[in-house]
């Protein structure tokens, strides 16, 4: 008989509980700007499920990994460059994206170069490659005390401009022809919710990375929607959602030796899935019970 084929990964690799209550500690800040951002996160994603922008807040993460790799460049705040970088893109594809064609157009057209710019500012970069990669797949050691701060202040405040412009954003969202017979200004509401958007998109770079960041902005309030319909259910079970696919995903990530994103991805993907199931489990029973 052969030798028996060793796994090329073995179960330690993946998770390590060893030392785990000290590692906890140490990772106070990122758990606190996860915390912050999954809550948040979790309640803007459900304006961008209602406006049909899940597509948007991809564009804007790219531009957002772009500012975020020229001042790794640079040696300025990455979490500074992630935030001008989405504040550009939200800027672009608020004023200029009004009806969904133009915005999708607008949004393809900035993906690719976003992507490219990022890509050149990493490849003249010459520290650590650990930092590259970070930026992309996220990052789990590298969240300072004025990183975690600046977090979940820009986390803060896209959560107090919400509250502000919550009920004519939600009339806006379900009814825009509606809100605008009504005297609503719904450009310039766009236009705020495009800026909240991307100062949120930039915090989840930080911590997820460019690549993933629907995890946190988009798959939540997709599972919220998919179990509840109420104009308070909705966004509470979608900032829930958030909460636990962050949080979730850093606690495991401390005990891991992978990226943060898998994680946290994984998380709320099954969270996904799982309310895919209680939603086809209740239109088959009414369907059962109307015969």
């Amino acid at each position: 008989m052969g030798a028996l084929i060793q796994p090329a990964i073995a179960w330690s690799d993946v998770f390590s509980f060893e030392n785990y209550g000290e590692l906890l500690v140490l990772m106070r800040n990122p758990l606190i700007a996860a915390i912050a951002l999954g809550i948040v996160g979790g309640l803007i994603g459900t304006f961008v499920m209602q406006r049909d922008m899940a597509f948007a807040v991809h564009g804007i993460s790219e531009l957002s990994f772009a500012g975020a790799a020229l001042a790794l460049l640079l040696g300025g705040s990455i979490v500074m460059g992630s935030l001008a970088g989405a504040i550009v893109a939200a800027l672009i594809i608020g004023l200029l994206g009004a009806r969904a064609r133009d915005r999708n157009s607008i949004v393809g057209v900035l993906m690719p170069f976003g992507l490219g710019l990022g890509i050149l500012f990493l490849s003249l970069y010459e520290g650590r490659s650990a930092n590259r990669f970070s930026l992309l797949t996220g990052q789990i050691v590298a969240v300072s005390d004025t990183d975690m701060w600046w977090l979940v202040g820009i986390s803060a405040v896209v959560f107090i401009g919400l509250i502000l412009v919550w009920n004519p954003l939600r009339f806006d969202s379900t009814d825009p022809q509606s809100a605008e017979a009504r005297g609503i200004p719904v450009q310039g509401l766009s236009l705020v919710f495009m800026l909240l958007l991307g100062a949120i998109v930039a915090a989840a770079v930080h911590i997820i990375g460019a690549l993933l960041v629907m995890a946190l902005l988009v798959t939540p309030a997709a599972s919220a929607m998919r179990v509840a319909h109420g104009p308070l259910s909705v966004p509470l079970l979608s900032a829930l959602f958030g909460l636990v696919s962050a949080a979730g995903g850093i606690l495991l990530a401390i005990a891991g030796t992978l990226p943060v994103s898998p994680y946290i991805t994984t998380i709320s993907f099954v969270i996904y899935i799982v309310c895919r199931l209680i939603a086809w489990r209740r239109g088959r029973a009414v369907h059962t019970h109307a015969k």
